[in-house]
């Protein structure tokens, strides 16, 4: 069987990166959390990358219309669909200890379950309409979702978390980026091996 292919550019620090933006970035984000994050020391490594990801982050994280609580609900059911290991750990905590996720929420989102709360069911189902339409919805799916008491806006803005998702999901699975120490007790496992 042929094996997955991963990327073996080094894991960049503050000290190790070339251009300055990322630089800021990583050390901006160190004196926030404490630590630089794998997923932004891999990202560093192109920095349009680790940019666009910031970028959008924070324009979701800022003025999506969302509670942190949707918020998390729409980054967790991306991360597992996209079964990224690193960005379910990651969220998971997030979820819980600064967005406000109640544990039974964040179990269920963890392991794909329905969510008993009828608003965030909607988001979780039509999150995943979505992504499995590959940006295409039946009109019954969008109509269930403006029912919940959705905008069309917000469409488009998980749209925006699928866009920062994928390109932190994808640059986890290109690296298999090692779960960082402080969400290790969220680690999770896709149910099927890519």
């Amino acid at each position: 069987m042929n094996a997955l292919a991963k990327l073996t550019l080094p894991l960049l620090t503050e000290e190790s990166v070339d251009d300055p933006a990322a630089r800021t970035a990583m050390e901006s984000t160190r004196k926030s959390l404490g630590f630089v994050p794998n997923l932004y020391a891999n990202m560093a490594n192109s920095p349009g990358v680790l940019d666009t990801y910031l970028t959008g982050y924070k324009h979701f994280r800022t003025s999506s219309g969302f509670t942190p609580v949707e918020q998390e609900v729409v980054f967790l059911t991306i991360s597992r669909q996209n079964g990224c290991a690193y960005c379910m750990a990651a969220h998971s905590l997030v979820g819980e200890r600064m967005s406000g996720l109640s544990a039974p929420v964040l179990e269920a989102l963890r392991d794909g379950k329905p969510l008993e709360d009828a608003r965030l069911q909607a988001l979780f189902s039509f999150t995943c309409a979505l992504l499995s339409r590959r940006g295409r919805p039946l009109k019954d799916e969008l109509q269930t979702f403006l029912v919940a008491g959705f905008s069309e806006r917000h469409v488009l803005e998980i749209l925006l978390a699928i866009s920062v998702k994928t390109i932190s999901n994808y640059t986890n699975h290109l690296f298999d980026t090692e779960v960082d120490e402080a969400f290790g007790p969220y680690n999770w496992q896709p149910m099927i091996a890519a």
